[in-house]
C-alpha cells in the first residue's frame, strides 16, 4: 500500500502524526510511506499577511501547541520553554529544504530522520529551526554525511523539488496538514488517533484487495503438501 505523508516541519499536529505513522510503518510490512512537503508559512512575509506581523505568530501558535500536546500520545510539547524564547516563530522554507536534501541523499528514511529531528528541536528543545546554525547542528546529530547533505541543501534543484511538492498538494486540493494520500485516491486528513488511522488503512486495503502484511495470494491455491498439528498432509 502506497501512502504519501504530507506535512510541514513547523506543523504542530504533524509531530504526533509522525510518531503514529512510524507505528504504522512498523506494524504493516506492505506499507510504503513517502513524504511530501506542505508550507504553512514559506517566507516570513506569509506570516505577516496571515497574522498581521511576524511578532504576532508565536502567541497564536502556542495555543495550537496546547491542543497538539493533548493530541500527542507522548505529550512532548515544551510550551513553557517556547514562551521564554526570544526568536520569532520559524518559517517553513529552510527546514523543508533541509528535509528534502536528506531525502535526496538517503531516501525516505533520511527525509524522515531529519524531519523528526527538526520537529523535536522545535517542539521539545525550543530551538529556532529556521536558523542555519541550528539546522546544521541538528543534521550533524543524525546518521547523514553532513558534507554530502550540505551540498544538496545548497543545490537550487533541492528547493525546486520542494516547490514541486507544494504544487502537487495544491493541485490535489490539500489545504491542511497532516494528511495522508493513500493509493493516489484516498485522503486521510488531520492527526487522527492510531486506531482510526489503522482502521482507515485496513478498510482501504479491503476495498483495493491489498494485503498489509505478508504475501498476497495471486490466483487460486493449487495442490500442495503442508504440516498441520505436527502431521504431514498432502492434497
Amino acid at each position: 500500500m502506497r501512502i504519501e505523508f504530507v506535512h510541514d516541519v513547523i506543523c504542530s499536529f504533524c509531530f504526533p502524526m509522525s510518531y503514529r505513522m512510524r507505528n504504522i510503518d512498523e506494524k504493516y510490512s506492505n506499507v510504503d510511506i513517502s513524504h511530501r512537503s506542505f508550507a504553512l508559512g514559506w517566507e516570513p512575509s506569509n506570516f505577516e499577511s496571515m497574522f498581521g506581523s511576524h511578532e504576532a505568530v508565536k502567541p497564536k501558535v502556542l495555543g495550537h501547541w496546547k491542543n497538539a500536546n493533548e493530541n500527542d500520545d507522548l505529550h512532548r510539547f515544551n510550551i513553557e520553554g517556547m514562551k521564554g524564547q526570544k526568536f520569532l516563530f520559524p518559517n517553513s522554507k529552510q527546514p523543508l529544504i533541509a528535509a528534502k536534501a536528506a531525502g535526496l541523499l538517503k531516501g525516505e528514511d533520511g527525509y524522515w530522520e531529519v524531519f523528526d529531528a527538526l520537529q523535536n528541536a522545535l517542539f521539545v528543545e525550543n530551538q529556532n529551526i529556521a536558523d542555519m546554525d541550528i539546522i546544521n547542528k541538528v543534521v550533524k546529530q543524525t546518521s547523514l554525511n553532513f558534507d554530502e547533505w550540505k551540498a544538496l541543501f545548497e543545490d537550487s534543484d533541492t528547493e525546486t523539488a520542494v516547490l514541486k511538492d507544494l504544487e502537487f498538494v495544491t493541485q490535489n486540493g490539500i489545504r491542511s496538514v497532516p494528511a495522508l494520500i493513500v493509493e493516489d485516491k484516498y485522503l486521510i486528513s488531520g492527526a487522527q488517533s492510531q486506531a482510526s488511522i489503522e482502521e482507515a488503512l485496513e478498510d482501504i486495503a479491503d476495498k483495493e484487495n491489498l494485503q498489509l502484511n505478508g504475501l498476497q495470494l495471486f490466483g487460486s491455491e493449487g495442490d500442495a503438501c503442508r504440516v498441520v498439528d505436527g502431521q504431514w498432509q498432502c492434497d
